[in-house]
């Protein structure tokens, strides 16, 4: 019989005390949007708390990048200051859409922190899109501000609200209004705070829409976690994050800027395009502690001669955004074995706010198959397509609820119904099984592509692509790749006498799409795509050819 069956880990116990009736992590149901959802009694209950409560660390750091620092009162003061700036001057105020579209940097952090202040919605846009998909975004959201960095102004069509740049206009606001007080809004817990982009089947992104409350439940999950680690005899102090995924994601915004600062941790911003060389060298000068990667990052770590950096200061590694094998973190173990011991990983989405289920060094040894057993307050459930609970080990689709769980897709009624089930479950699309305690992943909803932890939906490309005057019709699928996981790979159908190029249709593309949803492995054929009997394309039939030569334009970008 299974440890897991009949004796809790000393983790496990730690938990069970930690969240007991009266202890200072108490775990109750209470009603939370006419569902009886599992809760921290004692949470803060709107963002603002933790930015008043974040002057208590003083002139530590907070946010650091190759050439400045930002400590914990200088980011409150600058957070007042371009507050007060939004509301008196640009007429900010609670439910507005303030939208941020820029590489990572400390102003974007002060910016959202200023939007969620005044009770408005931090819009976190895709600092990768193209144009038209950054029109999209800004249709959809309606921000009364859109505050850019130059590269993407220079792509904003028509964005209907004030404009503002984060290299002059945002110091000079902070400038300006230093010294202000902080604005007092009234917010409640199901208020919406940030609205952070996630690729739909149906080619458009969705707007995932996450409350205070979400977004609090992350903090007090990692909350738990310290104060588990404490209660083992190992206390967590001294921590220095690598923030290096882009802040448009969860586990940059809400998992590590958010948290920080809840926390009075360092985030030390890696600014630029991925650089293995850099991020070491920046590891090595700030003492990173703590990493928090994508597989492709690590893919470049363990073929990387680390002989000339000095790593020591690494204490912890996890895996986000995307699935990592096996042989990755066998390899990262054999060359970092301080940090492989203390590999952790996770599965979550964009609408979970954070991790649903978190896998510890010991679970993974237990079973390296697993993403994790479920984070508190997060019930997990895998179900088959009639509604009901599959058996363990039992593949079925995989199913959320809890306090992390999104409000749904902003402005898209039919997509948050067709994502939700009765009594407050979210449908993940994704299919897994439970095994032991432990969820493991069959496949990340249907068609989906996971290139270096970016979501690349094919019917989004396949759209673009037969917007093209030669194309008759294409299939987008994914393909194994060993930097990225998965490389984006199509077949396309020419229409006949047309004289088309892989690069004419690549540029194609780039015009109306972000540079990672462009294919980089392409077959063109005059013959037609296989289909089934109800008129589909048969994907699984579908061979493509690779043309050979280096992938065009792989990077990670800034």
């Amino acid at each position: 019989m299974s440890r897991t069956e009949h004796e809790a880990s000393p983790r496990e116990q730690a938990i069970a005390a930690l969240t007991a009736p009266g202890a200072r992590f108490e775990i109750r149901r209470e009603d939370v949007r006419g569902n009886a959802i599992a809760v921290f009694a004692n949470r803060h209950r709107a963002l603002p708390e933790l930015l008043a409560a974040s002057r208590g660390f003083g002139d530590a750091d907070y946010l650091v990048t190759e050439d400045s620092r930002m400590s914990f009162r200088e980011h409150h003061e600058a957070v007042a200051a371009l507050a007060t700036a939004l509301r008196d001057e640009y007429g900010v105020r609670p439910g507005d859409r303030v939208a941020l579209c820029g590489a990572n940097s400390p102003e974007w952090i002060v910016a959202f922190w200023a939007s969620v202040a005044l009770g408005a919605v931090a819009v976190a846009m895709n600092s990768h899109w193209a144009g038209p998909e950054i029109q999209h975004g800004l249709d959809l959201t309606e921000p009364v501000v859109v505050i850019a960095d130059e590269p993407r102004r220079a792509l904003l069509g028509h964005p209907g609200g004030a404009v503002l740049s984060f290299e002059e206009d945002h110091p000079a606001l902070v400038a300006k209004n230093r010294g202000a007080p902080m604005p007092e809004t009234d917010i409640a817990e199901d208020d919406p705070a940030a609205i952070l982009f996630t690729s739909g089947t149906t080619g458009r992104p969705k707007g995932a829409t996450h409350s205070h409350r979400n977004m609090i439940a992350a903090v007090w999950f990692h909350l738990l976690n310290d104060a588990v680690a404490a209660e083992l005899g190992n206390p967590q102090s001294g921590r220095r994050y690598l923030l290096l995924t882009p802040l448009f994601h969860i586990a940059a915004l809400h998992n590590l800027a958010v948290i920080r600062l809840a926390i009075g941790d360092t985030a030390v911003i890696h600014r630029g395009r991925f650089d293995i060389d850099r991020v070491l060298r920046l590891i090595e000068e700030e003492r990173i502690t703590n990493w928090g990667a994508v597989p492709t990052m690590l893919s470049r770590l363990v073929e990387a001669d680390l002989s000339s950096y000095d790593l020591s200061s690494l204490r912890s590694v996890t895996v986000n955004s995307a699935p990592s094998s096996t042989l990755l973190k066998e390899k990262l173990l054999e060359v970092l074995p301080h940090v492989g011991r203390a590999l952790g990983t996770s599965y979550g989405l964009t609408e979970s706010s954070t991790g649903a289920t978190i896998a510890s060094a010991a679970d993974l040894l237990e079973d390296s198959h697993s993403v994790g057993r479920p984070a508190p307050t997060m019930e997990v459930e895998v179900r088959e397509a009639n509604g009901l609970v599959v058996t363990d080990g039992v593949e079925g689709e995989i199913h959320l609820r809890g306090p992390q769980v999104m409000l749904g897709y902003w402005q898209n009624p039919e997509a948050t119904a067709a994502a939700s089930a009765p009594g407050g479950w979210f449908r993940t699309g994704d299919l897994g099984s439970m095994v032991n305690g432990h969820l493991r992943i069959a496949s990340r909803r249907s068609d989906l592509i996971l290139r270096g932890g970016e979501n690349v939906y094919p019917a989004e490309v396949e759209e673009q692509l037969c917007a093209h005057p030669a194309v008759a019709e294409c299939i987008v699928l994914g393909v194994p790749d060993d930097d990225f996981g998965q490389a984006v790979a199509t077949r396309v159908v020419t229409r006949p006498g047309v004289d088309v190029t892989e690069e004419d249709l690549r540029g194609h593309l780039l015009e109306r799409l972000a540079r990672y949803k462009a294919p980089t492995r392409w077959a063109l054929t005059t013959d037609p795509l296989p289909r089934n009997a109800t008129g589909k394309v048969n994907r699984g039939q579908v061979e493509l050819e690779r043309t050979g030569g280096e992938p065009v334009g792989e990077n990670l970008e800034d």
